[in-house]
């Protein structure tokens, strides 16, 4: 594991409806993009969450290390500070909480130390000209009133001022123009320029990933991983869908 950013060893997982994920492994490493695709309901937003400690899906098998450290049990604020980070589908509206004070209060907690005002706004209205937010959301209430596109790009502005070791992309670019996937892109490939942080985006769409170098494309099914490749495996299930591996799960289980 000395090497692995994040491993998942046979990772099984429930919520009170019965069981989602099923033996799941998975190795990322520092520097590295995954992407996982797979029909609807196959799990991959629960692989999400529970990477990330919400407490509503419940590990009932296999281990998930983090830089080293066996972080199965732990919360999802611990999580947070260890530098992980995950962006939602649906991103909450939080009112009577700027922008710019969500993302500042997130830093101290993350470092445990104080911000550096100036230094923090110069580095905030460089990154939301970097992704044609404007400004003036950085003191509207968080997401409150927000178009689709400009929660996503709160989402990944969060991520870059916040420059996590790890994030979690769970359908950033769901419900967004041409105009707005591209410059989430170009938001990805910031995050990548800046760190060596390592990537699992979790996407139906091929747009997002068109500019972006992409190691390993993973298909789960059913709770299963069922193949992984690279990143030619994104243009095959374009072209033909998951029926393949839909069909290969259904006659691994009978």
């Amino acid at each position: 594991m000395s090497d692995s950013l994040l491993q998942v060893k046979d990772l099984s997982v429930a919520i009170e409806e019965g069981q989602i994920l099923h033996d799941v492994n998975l190795t990322i490493r520092p520097g590295e993009t995954h992407v996982l695709m797979g029909p609807n309901g196959a799990g991959k937003s629960t692989l999400g969450n529970t990477l990330m400690g919400n407490p509503v899906y419940h590990v009932t098998g296999g281990q998930i290390f983090f830089d080293g450290q066996d972080i199965t049990r732990e919360t999802t604020d611990k999580r947070a500070k260890a530098g992980m980070f995950m962006s939602f589908q649906n991103p909450l509206e939080v009112p009577g909480l700027s922008l710019e004070s969500f993302i500042r209060n997130s830093l101290r907690q993350q470092t445990g130390k104080p911000v550096r005002i100036m230094q923090f706004k110069k580095q905030l209205e460089e990154t939301m000209a970097l992704l044609n937010m404007d400004p003036s959301y950085a003191d509207r209430d968080l997401n409150v009133g927000f178009s689709g596109g400009e929660k996503k790009k709160a989402e990944i502005l969060q991520m870059l001022m916040l420059a996590p070791k790890f994030a979690i992309l769970d359908e950033t670019d769901s419900g967004l123009d041409v105009d707005a996937v591209r410059t989430v892109s170009k938001g990805i490939e910031e995050y990548h320029k800046r760190s060596d942080g390592a990537l699992l985006i979790i996407t139906h769409n091929a747009k997002i990933l068109e500019s972006l170098a992409v190691d390993y494309t993973h298909v789960l099914v059913k709770g299963s991983l069922v193949t992984t490749g690279g990143a030619d495996l994104v243009q095959k299930i374009n072209e033909e869908g998951f029926e393949q591996y839909i069909e290969e799960a259904a006659k691994a289980n009978e």
